[in-house]
């Protein structure tokens, strides 16, 4: 069965964002503490995105792209730090907002992707 590009990508996007609200649900009560975890694996999700898209993209330049796309985490940290400390809606919350702000950054990341492959052909 040949699976095609789209159905890769949707996989590492929706994979990195169970694992991400994993992580989110396990450290919710312990503030900031998700980040050293989530991160690398966001980063992993970028650079998977850009060989899916023939670019060819360093952990530095995936890292600075999720810096890029990360401007939502502001709005996490301050969930993780109003809600986070309550047990189990904190784990919750916690959760949801680690597995959303990375699909936001995975089709973000597609869609820079996507128009970099465009730019590149029709030069």
């Amino acid at each position: 069965m040949l699976i095609t590009r789209s159905k890769k990508i949707h996989g590492v996007i929706h994979t990195c964002a169970v694992a991400c609200a994993g992580i989110g649900a396990g450290l919710a009560q312990v503030p900031g503490s998700d980040s050293a975890a989530i991160v690398p694996l966001q980063t992993a999700m970028i650079v998977s995105i850009a060989a899916e898209h023939g670019a060819s993209v360093s952990k530095g330049l995936a890292a600075d792209l999720l810096l890029t796309f990360t401007a939502t985490l502001v709005g996490r940290t301050a969930s993780q730090f109003l809600v986070g400390w309550i047990p189990v809606a904190g784990n919750i919350i916690n959760a949801s907002t680690a597995a959303s702000i990375t699909e936001v950054i995975g089709w973000a990341a597609n869609a820079y992707f996507e128009k970099t492959e465009i730019a590149s052909k029709s030069n």
